[in-house]
């Protein structure tokens, strides 16, 4: 047994305190890919589907979930900047109410959609004649904004216990609450964020499955199986957030051990969760893909023409310079050339032409 080891047997908080200062830094690493994978992703999502695409009710619910994500990964960057300093906050009370709001309207947001699709695929393939009539692009954005309504007022709780309060010496964004109050909004999040959507999906796609087996393949076999990818992506991310958040809540030195190590890495996937939509979008969306080469195609040919017609109109002032200043020479010519020497010719012309004889 080497020296190491007793030392480390003898003071398991050194052991403790260096895996934290591990995990932490490696949380710093995942947020900041996050951040950039995240948002450039998401803007690109959103680029694509609300300028590019024909609007359709898939278009809708995968746009709402990248204005989601994007809102999300965006403000990261305090998160970021908090986790570097020590879990310090220095950006004051409103941004620590805002922050955890936007973080928790971002998991509402996204499961509820994700909701909402799995019941508009049932709909679609089980009543066909009422969703042929009913479904529409007009309909699925009012469903948005109440999806998004709702979301804010189940994030409202969070933005109203979250304060900046004094932990030893530093400023900390966290939320105030008793043990019951934690207990109460820690179930409702698993009940509406977790376990009623996830019965529903589970439900849908269960239905869909059974007709799946008495019809042939459709071309939109394709849009189910990015459907089946964002969801089993969602759940598999906040899962075991769900699952630390309640041990946390559990007055157990080891599990508070245990938390404390593996809890940043289980927030750490939740927040993949963010910049994975865009990735599946991107590799099994034909169509997306599609229009994101035109787009790409119609960005190059834009600048190269812009670059063209600069160079056009660079040779096309100076050729005009240039004819310009060959006229001008020539009037300068001219204006050298006496006139008195053309009079001659003009006279005697008149004259020969007055005095030609008119025969008789």
């Amino acid at each position: 047994m080497t020296t190491s080891n007793i030392s480390s047997a003898a003071n398991p908080s050194s052991g403790l305190e260096a895996a934290s200062r591990h995990i932490q830094t490696a949380s710093i690493v995942i947020y900041c890919v996050i951040f950039i994978v995240g948002t450039l992703g998401n803007a690109l999502v959103i680029y694509v589907t609300g300028f590019k695409m024909k609007k359709t009710v898939e278009t809708v619910w995968f746009l709402n979930l990248a204005i989601a994500d994007f809102l999300f990964t965006a403000f990261l960057i305090f998160s970021i900047i908090s986790l570097s300093q020590s879990h310090q906050w220095p950006f004051g009370q409103f941004m620590c109410k805002l922050n955890n709001f936007v973080s928790v309207v971002n998991m509402f947001a996204s499961v509820f959609t994700l909701t909402a699709m799995s019941l508009d695929r049932y709909l679609s393939i089980w009543v066909v004649v009422w969703a042929h009539n009913k479904r529409t692009v007009c309909k699925a954005r009012l469903i948005c904004v109440r999806i998004w309504l709702i979301a804010a007022m189940c994030s409202t709780p969070y933005a109203t216990f979250c304060t900046v309060s004094k932990h030893n010496g530093a400023h900390v964004c966290c939320c105030s609450m008793t043990p019951e109050q934690k207990w109460s909004l820690h179930i409702f999040r698993f009940l509406m964020g977790f376990v009623i959507p996830f019965l529903v999906i589970v439900v849908s796609y269960v239905a869909i499955g059974i007709h799946a087996m008495r019809m042939s393949r459709t071309r939109r076999r394709r849009s189910r199986r990015i459907i089946f990818s964002i969801i089993f992506a969602f759940f598999i991310c906040w899962l075991p957030f769900h699952v630390f958040n309640f041990i946390e809540l559990k007055d157990n030195p080891d599990l508070r051990n245990i938390v404390r190590i593996m809890g940043p890495l289980t927030v750490s996937l939740a927040f993949l969760n963010s910049c994975l939509n865009p990735i599946l979008y991107v590799f099994m969306c034909e169509e997306f893909m599609k229009k994101l080469r035109q787009s790409i195609c119609f960005v190059l040919k834009s600048a190269l023409a812009e670059d063209h017609l600069s160079f056009m109109s660079t040779r096309s002032v100076s050729s005009t310079f240039s004819r310009i200043s060959r006229k001008s020479d020539a009037a300068a010519t001219l204006e050298k050339i006496d006139p008195a020497a053309f009079e001659p010719c003009t006279e005697n012309k008149v004259v020969i032409t007055e005095e030609t004889p008119n025969p008789e």
